[in-house]
């Protein structure tokens, strides 16, 4: 399998994924307090948006480095 296309089939995944979710999200966290056997923590859950725009291009793009890694070199 040549690289190009295998690099297309990437881009056409990934930017499947970003239309399907838009960004993605994480949970974090953070130590408060530390006091003697007492411990508190927060979880803090942040999200990462990714723009349809960039999406779309990578999509775009996969599909065209699908088109020409699929051609027969002569």
């Amino acid at each position: 399998m040549k690289p190009i296309f295998l690099a297309g089939i990437v881009l056409v995944v990934l930017g499947a994924l970003a239309l399907a979710y838009q960004g993605f999200s994480y949970t974090r966290h953070e130590h408060v307090l530390d006091v003697g056997p007492m411990h508190v923590t927060t979880e803090t859950q942040d999200r990462v948006p990714i723009s349809p725009i960039v999406g779309g291009l990578a999509l775009v793009a996969g599909i065209v480095l699908l088109a020409v890694g699929g051609k027969k070199s002569s």
